[in-house]
């Protein structure tokens, strides 16, 4: 498989202002790669990975958008995995997009990401912040929430694919890997929120890494992490980097990754150990404060002071 990480022009809340270049800095190294297996100096993919939001414009209703994904999964001639912002379901809403798009029958299968972040993809009490701090209308949409898992084909491949945070959220992932997942995938845009920190990256994108880490030895699977200016990596399924990218740079990863079947222990107990900890942790305080009560209860009581006999000594 391949990732390709496009790069974007600028930073944080600016990153996606210059319509389509984004989606063209992923057009330009998705051509690059074909280029490269077209020479012989990397082997054909079975598919490539785009990440999230390489697609700033709804390519269904914005025709040149289309037509740069068009170019550039015809060029490489294998399905592309394409993160988009599409419109929908009303004219108040846009949604977080995984689209399969196959070079000979376009897009089809499609992911809306479940978990969505407050303040980052919607807006609570819309109405009440954006009359205190103006800055808030820069979010002018509220994303609107898919409702089933990221289970898609890619090549016949079956993948489990979470958008961004959704990796911190446990049934979120679970649910692809139970819904017949083999592989791992997390697209992801850190661009919006990052700056270059003195590690090279800031604390999210350390965060998502670490937490693609886990993921792969939770669930006994490889893990493709394809984000917008990085960091993307292949992870193995025992939670080992084997390739990774920089950081506001393009890049490209081709790998060749195992596909695994097997549910491990946690796919099979699933959140039964959070909830057993909790209960167990529940019980631990109750039965503590119990403990404080009798001790209260069983105390004696206190004795009273004797007053001083003001008479006494008086002749």
């Amino acid at each position: 498989m391949a990732a390709v990480q496009g790069d974007v022009p600028r930073l944080g809340l600016d990153a996606f202002t210059q319509k389509r270049v984004v989606t063209q800095n992923h057009v330009r190294e998705t051509e690059k790669l074909a280029a490269e297996v077209q020479a012989g100096q990397v082997p054909r993919p079975a598919f490539v990975v785009w990440p999230e939001n390489a697609s700033d414009q709804d390519p269904f209703t914005d025709p040149v958008a289309r037509s740069l994904i068009d170019t550039a999964v015809a060029t490489v001639g294998v399905p592309v995995l394409v993160g988009a912002v599409i419109n929908g379901p009303d004219s108040r809403h846009v949604q977080n997009a995984a689209i399969v798009w196959s070079p000979a029958t376009g897009p089809g299968e499609i992911y809306l990401k479940r978990h969505l972040v407050p303040f980052g993809e919607y807006l609570p009490f819309r109405g009440l912040l954006t009359s205190i701090a103006g800055r808030f209308s820069m979010i002018a949409k509220d994303f609107s929430a898919g409702h089933r898992p990221g289970v898609l084909s890619l090549a016949g491949v079956r993948i489990g694919d979470v958008i961004c945070f959704e990796v911190a959220d446990d049934q979120v992932v679970r649910d692809t890997i139970t819904g017949g997942g083999r592989l791992l995938v997390v697209q992801t845009n850190n661009a919006t929120y990052e700056r270059p920190g003195d590690n090279g990256y800031g604390g999210e994108t350390a965060q998502q890494l670490a937490m693609s880490r886990l993921r792969a030895v939770e669930h006994g699977r490889a893990v493709v992490v394809a984000a917008t200016s990085g960091v993307s990596a292949v992870i193995s399924p025992d939670g080992h980097v084997l390739q990774r990218s920089g950081v506001f740079t393009p890049a490209l990863l081709v790998a060749d990754v195992p596909l695994r079947d097997p549910r491990t222990v946690a796919d099979r107990l699933g959140a039964w150990p959070e909830r057993i900890a909790a209960l167990l942790g529940a019980l631990a305080v109750a039965a503590g404060a119990a403990g404080l009560w009798r001790r209260h209860d069983a105390a004696p009581p206190a004795r009273p002071v004797a007053e001083p006999d003001l008479l006494a000594g008086r002749a």
